[in-house]
């Protein structure tokens, strides 16, 4: 996936967020502004174009001072589909880009 694709459809209001992404969102208290600034100013940190689901990506921003991951994708009609929000924390993240290596050791 391309950064300035997903600012672009961010800008044009071609994107989708899933329920998976709206029961996250408000359980992390994520406003859809925060979701949108995110991605027009985030940065891809991981990429996975061989999804079984589909073509995917992981983007990291800030907003209010707390580190926001977002992972999107697109739909069957090309907007962008935004599959989950959270904040990166513990078991699963070190830092806000730094993943924990499986068996506990850190990368």
């Amino acid at each position: 996936m391309d950064i300035l694709d997903i600012k672009k459809k961010i800008k044009e209001q071609q994107y989708e967020i899933s329920f998976h992404a709206e029961k996250e969102r408000y359980a992390e208290d994520i406003s859809i502004l925060d979701l949108e600034n995110i991605l027009l100013n985030g940065d891809i940190i991981e990429d996975y174009p061989e999804d079984l689901r589909g073509v995917s990506c992981l983007v990291l921003g800030y907003s209010h001072g707390r580190a926001i991951h977002v992972v999107c994708g697109y739909t069957t009609t090309d907007w962008l589909r935004i599959i989950t929000v959270y904040l990166p924390k513990l078991p699963k993240w070190v830092n806000d880009k730094t993943r924990r290596v499986r068996g506990g050791q850190d990368a």
